[in-house]
């Protein structure tokens, strides 16, 4: 009986038995004895009651007399099956080891994973990945190496991850809940082990063949000398590799696609008509093409190829939303590096986006062509254009305080070597509107870096084998190579160019802190009137030049240009927004999902922002030196409304009415505290709380900045001491303000003439005696509501003017100079009513506020003094 189950039920015991029973089985299946045992089955299944004691071998003839009667009498198929059976039973008989059962096992699980990926199940796909990471893990353990299986499956794992992300994003229908937790928690364990199997996945990325074939030589090397029928099996499976080696794609139909140079363009064509279809596999196409490419022969062949190739590398990714692929980026650039070396290379070749019809499935050559020019239909720029948007949306998507940012930023070289490459083709080609397109593509890359980071990317070029004609040496300054670029874009008939042209200059020149060459490149381009009809990006990068403007002012020394600079952007609470930093959420605002996508679609990458602090910072001490002088020299509540800042004035106010002040924490409270200093005359603590704001060390020059910093804070206090004692005073010594501010007497001399001179301040200069004389000037009741209301007429007619311009247009003549000299009479005519309110300001008497706190803290300074 134990006999027939060994026989019958063979690929039970397979399984189950273990491996030295398998060849003792396998020793005696040549033995006749097996013949008579299936009859013998046959004969109990017909006759159930005959059950004899005899002796076996009286059984066995019995058997076998009535086995040849059998088989005269039954049909002819039953006698072939059960001799087929006889005759298989060899073949079925395999013997495997436990190496062999585990790799089985293993692809199992990688067919149930596809299945999986197929419904998108990822429970299941967890589930299975979970035993296949156990698998190998227990191969680990006998010392086998990892399969190539398991690699390939790791990596289509981590494609399918990125896919399905994507798709979540922008699916409205989002999966369900234990989906989601299993995608997320398969995301984290295929990073782990790909971090784990790093050099694994890096040689299988190189070359699978060659991975595999390795992994073959180790394991055949390992593998012990086995039994004639292992021999078999693995002749057999040597057989299945080959198979695997020559397998041949097949397309639609099922039919076998061979590719050959004279297939080539049929290859081309269907590609191109399955492209955007609904049920196209991207990656399929792709791997086409690069077989395409390999056999092509003729350079019209590798033209049309990478062509067709880097187009399907960006189709790959068809989301707005999510950026394309490392790997796939990497290769559609080396692939346009590729196109543009064969362009340059052979200029009988021309890739031009409008050209005469021509047939695709024929081959062209240049003899074949009228003027020896092939001219095949394409875009080099546009792939240029296109590497840069998707290299600067990964920047977006990818977190910029981790390792992978700054490894994706690594990248940026390549991608301008390959912008510089493009140039110096189209400056060959003589092409005027793609050379200007790549030319600002070059621009927008240098033009906000500091010198060292340039230099690095113009080494990279130098050392290229395509070069354009602008190359920065290594003794020549960056500056010359941002004028040389802008230079040309200026002579273009592309006015964005030229707008965005200007624009990057004016931002290269404040960054190296030339505020008067970039402030005049700014008010003779006349930006500021027309840059609200320019589109969203142009208007940010507008914004980002007028604050690295207010910034080089700021460390230039130039407080009140600053002030004015900055005041524009700062004054609102939307900074981030204007300088695309963030996206802003107002309170009674609600974006849309659109619109919130299409703002974040703007935002710059980090390495590229402008530190919002640092920022704050330089305007709120730029209008503390602007706006306590003039609170100091102003009397009325009516001319302290005429604010310069009305954000500083506001932050003060809010500081006044704290009870308790604690020490200072954020930038603000530096400033705030600050400014309350210096309005009580303490300069000294104004200088040390503004020096220890700890933001400073970000700004270039931190050093010098903070000793600018410290000389206008004592200038600043004495015109507030001036301000706040004329009307106490007949004359005042030189020399003692020069003590009381630690101020050479030459700069208080300077600044004091300066406040006459500017009508600031009533008083004269009596050198010889080293003392300033105040004039007093009491006006009339009458007198000075005259002067009041003479403002108030001014003002009415300005704003009646600005009206009727705003009615009638602007209309200018030949001898208008437009805006900017209506601007000018502004400006003009606010400085007169700011003189004229520190007039009567001066003339008036003590005051109380700010100004008593000034004159208690600074009038005890001055007894102590004397």
């Amino acid at each position: 009986m134990s006999r027939f189950f060994r026989q019958a039920g063979d690929s039970d015991s397979d399984s189950e038995s273990s491996e030295e029973e398998l060849m003792s089985s396998e020793d005696e299946a040549p033995k006749p004895a097996a013949k008579p045992a299936m009859s013998r089955f046959l004969r109990s299944a017909a006759d159930s009651s005959d059950d004899s004691d005899s002796d076996s071998s009286d059984e066995e003839s019995e058997m076998s007399d009535e086995e040849q009667k059998e088989t005269k009498k039954k049909p002819r198929f039953l006698v072939s099956d059960s001799e087929d059976e006889d005759s298989d039973e060899d073949v079925k008989r395999v013997v495997k080891s436990a190496k062999d059962k585990r790799l089985e096992e293993m692809e199992a699980s990688g067919k149930s994973i596809d299945n999986a990926l197929k419904i998108n199940d990822w429970v299941a796909i967890s589930t299975e990945f979970d035993k296949l990471v156990r698998m190998v893990q227990r191969q680990q353990n006998v010392s086998e190496p990892v399969p190539p299986f398991f690699i390939r499956t790791l990596v289509g794992l981590e494609t399918s991850l990125n896919t399905a992300v994507a798709k979540e994003k922008e699916a409205k229908k989002k999966m369900n809940a234990s989906n989601a937790r299993a995608l997320t928690a398969m995301k984290q364990k295929v990073k782990k082990l790909l971090k784990e199997y790093e050099n694994e996945v890096k040689q299988f990325q190189t070359d699978p063949e060659a991975f595999e074939r390795e992994y073959s030589s180790q394991t055949t090397a390992e593998a012990p000398p086995a039994p004639k029928p292992k021999k078999a099996k693995k002749v057999a499976g040597e057989e299945e590799e080959d198979e695997d080696e020559e397998f041949t794609t097949v397309g639609k139909g099922g039919k076998a696609m061979q590719f050959t140079p004279e297939s080539i363009f049929k290859h081309l064509q269907l590609v191109q008509e399955a492209r955007g279809k609904k049920n196209t596999d991207r990656a399929e196409q792709i791997r086409i093409l690069e077989k395409l490419l390999e056999v092509a022969v003729t350079t019209y062949q590798r033209i049309r190829v990478l062509l067709a190739l880097v187009s399907c590398r960006f189709d790959y990714n068809s989301s707005v939303a999510s950026h394309m692929p490392v790997d796939l980026w990497l290769a559609a650039q080396r692939e346009v590096d590729q196109l543009v070396s064969i362009v340059a290379q052979n200029p009988a070749y021309s890739i031009q986006e409008d050209t005469e019809e021509y047939d695709d499935q024929a081959e062209r050559s240049p003899d074949t062509e009228k003027d020896g020019i092939v001219r095949i239909r394409g875009s080099i720029i546009s792939f240029v254009d296109r590497l840069d948007d998707e290299f600067t949306k990964s920047l977006q998507n990818i977190d910029p305080h981790g390792t992978e940012y700054v490894d994706r930023l690594k990248d940026e070289k390549g991608l301008y070597c390959t912008i510089c490459r493009s140039q110096a083709l189209y400056e060959t080609l003589k092409h005027e509107e793609p050379l200007g397109r790549v030319i600002m593509r070059r621009l927008e890359h240098i033009y906000s870096k500091p010198d060292a980071v340039v230099r690095a990317l113009e080494a990279a070029v130098a050392a290229a084998d395509i070069k354009p004609s602008v190359v920065l040496n290594a003794e020549e300054d960056t500056t010359n190579l941002i004028h040389l670029l802008c230079t040309y874009l200026y002579k273009s008939s592309n006015s964005l160019l030229r707008t965005r042209a200007m624009l990057s200059h004016i931002y290269h020149y404040a960054l190296h802190n030339k505020y008067h060459t970039a402030r005049d490149m700014l008010l003779m381009s006349h930006l500021q009137e027309s840059i609200f009809n320019a589109d969203v990006a142009t208007q940010i990068l507008y914004n980002r030049t007028i604050v690295q403007l207010g910034l080089s002012a700021f460390r230039c020394g130039l407080i009140r240009e600053a002030q004015l600079t900055l005041q524009d952007i700062c004054g609102t609470q939307r900074v981030k927004e204007l300088l695309a930093q963030g996206v802003h959420q107002q309170r009674y605002q609600v974006l849309s999902p659109e619109q919130e996508k299409a703002e974040r679609q703007r935002q710059l990458p980090f390495h590229m922002h402008i530190n919002t602090e640092l920022l704050e910072a330089a305007f709120l001490v730029s209008s503390m030196l602007v706006e306590i002088p003039l609170l100091a020299s102003i009397d009325s509540e009516e001319q302290r409304r005429k604010t310069i800042s009305k954000s500083f004035r506001r932050l003060m106010d809010f500081a006044d009415r704290q009870i308790f002040t604690g020490p200072p924490e954020s930038t603000r409270d530096h400033i705030m505290q600050a400014s309350k200093a210096l309005q009580d005359g303490d300069w000294e603590k104004c200088r040390d709380l503004i020096q220890s704001i700890k933001i400073w060390s970000l700004m270039p020059e931190a050093a010098s900045v903070k000793e600018m910093l410290a000389k206008r804070i004592q200038e600043e206090g004495l015109r507030t001491y001036l301000f706040t004692y004329a009307p106490h005073y007949s004359t005042l010594s030189l020399s003692l303000l020069s003590r009381t501010f630690s101020l050479p007497l030459r700069t208080v001399t300077s600044i004091v003439s300066k406040m006459i001179w500017n009508e600031e301040l009533p008083a004269s200069l009596d050198q010889s005696a080293g003392v300033v004389i105040f004039h007093r000037i009491d006006l009339s009741r009458s007198q000075q509501l005259s002067q009041v209301l003479a403002d108030k007429v001014a003002s009415l007619l300005e704003q009646n003017e600005k009206t009727l311009d705003q009615k009638l247009g602007q209309q200018t003549s030949w001898n208008d100079r437009g805006d900017a000299k209506g601007d000018k009479r502004g400006e003009q005519t606010q400085e007169r009513n700011r003189r004229g309110d520190r007039n009567r300001g001066a003339r008036g008497g003590a005051r109380g506020g700010r100004g008593a706190r000034f004159a208690q803290g600074l009038g005890n300074q001055m007894a102590r003094n004397r």
